[in-house]
């Protein structure tokens, strides 16, 4: 089911399964965004709605929705 911009996300496995369900994954976000690792601590550009640490490839993601917040991209875990 489809929420629009009012959906809520209580974890970043959450938000990585959404965008993929939605097929934005792979696609770039209107402007990368300078994000810190919610698992490391490393900072790197991210620029799809699904992106990995350069260091230690957490998965983090975005809704487009939100692609503008970098305080919106939340950490799914290494590997996932």
């Amino acid at each position: 089911m489809h929420e629009g911009c009012s959906g809520s996300f209580e974890t970043g496995r959450q938000i990585v399964d959404k965008v993929r369900m939605m097929g934005f994954s792979s696609q770039f976000m209107p402007v990368p965004l300078q994000v810190k690792c919610g698992q490391c601590g490393k900072e790197f550009e991210m620029e799809t709605f699904e992106a990995s640490c350069t260091q230690c490839g957490s998965v983090h993601g975005v809704t487009p929705c939100h692609a503008f917040d970098p305080e919106s991209v939340m950490n799914a875990g290494v590997g996932y």
